[in-house]
């Protein structure tokens, strides 16, 4: 604020100064204006040879001589001298125009007194006119304007720096809401808490509507992220405690331990907790890499076919499309998709799994903006299916169903979300729908077409 008074300040002064000197400037050259025109109009009579005596000038601030080339007057005006010319001779330039400065008494006006100079007559009969006027007038005039500025300018500057300092403080208030806020949520342990908005629809209110809903993604985050510790702490407490379980009871049977059962008992938990662990992993590099679209060309028939040669059929089998069908993206990740919803589908299957695949036409608007080509790949399963109501939610992380929850039957809820992550790292999408014959479920994945062989 101080900053801000002293730049208006120096502002002011500038502006003063400048003022001040415009006006001198203006006053200056309406005097040399008015007196070169006097000369003008004496020279002219001068060379017509019909100069009067007294000459006639306009007000009484004004004296006008004609001297010759001796310094001798030829004529003058009825308050000049009519013996001692206004300038010294040997000051005088009879070939041009001139502007001099001349001591008042000398003329016998008031003030600083300023004499213009006009050659006249003729080359045999050189003569000078000369016209003197008073400056008391311009003098006075920004003398005036320099007394005011000098009064109204601390007044000036009082005034405005006192509705800049309303002003201001009106207008940072918000601000300093916002930090006393700001402050105030980190205070406080979790770092929760919303910052005031002002009620004016201005740029603070836009600036904290906006750092407010910077908080909420926060906070969400937050919460996200200690649900997934809580729940990653949980999944892997469960194999390490049957490990340790396995291990104590053998420890106290001693000789009387089947050691081949607890070694595969072991061997379970462990390949458990090795899957968790690359799947925690994997999560955790699909959240900080950016997307990888189209690294590659892969052929989907054949990724099919080599997904499915890893279960027996039946209940696995491909119905393969009838010709071939690319899509860019990296191979690596997309088998593992296709992996993990093959293996869900086995696990819950009743008789059949069907891998499948066509092109098709869908807007681009379900994965990005415009529209293209993608291909079509389903796994279809007749198992008991997923509720409508839970077919966004399975693919939350540790998500699972209550008859998926035993240990048994499958892993951490994990993998629909790695698959849903996958996918979008492919530009396509993934969704959960009925079977054909309305008895089990069929997954549908959307994915990006590409030229044959690309």
């Amino acid at each position: 604020m101080a900053l801000g008074v002293f730049g208006l300040t120096i502002g002011l002064a500038l502006g003063g100064v400048v003022l001040l000197g415009a006006l001198r400037f203006v006053l200056q050259r309406n005097v040399d204006t008015e007196a070169f025109r006097t000369a003008d109009a004496v020279a002219l009579l001068a060379a017509e040879d019909v100069l009067p005596d007294p000459l006639p000038v306009a007000g009484g601030q004004v004296r006008v001589q004609v001297v010759d080339g001796q310094g001798r007057i030829r004529a003058a005006s009825i308050d000049a001298d009519r013996l001692v010319p206004m300038v010294r001779p040997e000051r005088l330039r009879h070939d041009r125009r001139q502007r001099l400065d001349v001591p008042a008494e000398r003329v016998g006006l008031a003030g600083p007194v300023q004499v213009v100079t006009v050659p006249a007559g003729t080359a045999n009969d050189p003569l000078t006119v000369l016209v003197a006027r008073s400056m008391a007038d311009v003098r006075q005039s920004t003398h005036v304007v320099r007394v005011i500025l000098l009064v109204a300018f601390p007044l000036l500057v009082t005034v405005l720096a006192g509705v800049a300092w309303r002003v201001v403080g009106a207008t940072l208030r918000p601000v300093e809401a916002l930090r006393r806020g700001a402050e105030e949520i980190t205070r406080q342990p979790a770092g929760t808490g919303r910052l005031p908005v002002p009620a004016s629809a201005d740029e603070i209110h836009r600036l904290a509507v906006t750092l407010n809903g910077m908080l909420d993604r926060l906070e969400s985050g937050r919460v996200r992220q200690r649900a997934f510790v809580s729940d990653a702490a949980h999944e892997l407490r469960s194999p390490l405690t049957n490990i340790r379980t396995e291990l104590e009871v053998a420890q106290r049977l001693a000789d009387r331990t089947d050691w081949t059962a607890v070694t595969a008992n072991l061997l379970a938990d462990t390949d458990r907790l090795s899957r968790l662990v690359d799947d925690l992993l994997l999560l955790a590099r699909l959240d900080e890499a950016p997307p990888a679209r189209g690294t590659g060309p892969v052929e989907l028939g054949a990724l099919l076919t080599e997904v499915a040669a890893r279960y027996p059929a039946p209940p696995v089998r491909v119905a393969m499309p009838p010709g071939p069908l690319w899509t860019t993206g990296n191979a690596d990740e997309l088998r593992r998709v296709l992996s993990n919803l093959v293996d869900n589908a086995v696990r819950h299957a009743f008789g059949s799994v069907v891998l499948a695949a066509e092109a098709t036409s869908a807007p681009r608007r379900t994965v990005g903006p415009g529209v293209g080509t993608y291909h079509l790949v389903t796994v279809t399963d007749d198992g008991p299916g997923i509720p409508a109501a839970d077919r966004e939610r399975v693919f939350g992380r540790f998500t699972r169903l209550d008859d998926g929850r035993a240990r048994d039957d499958g892993g951490a809820g994990l993998g629909l979300a790695i698959v849903r992550e996958l996918v979008r790292r492919a530009g396509g999408s993934i969704t959960l729908t009925d079977a054909p014959e309305r008895h089990g479920l069929r997954v549908c994945l959307l994915l990006p077409a590409a030229p044959a062989g690309d």
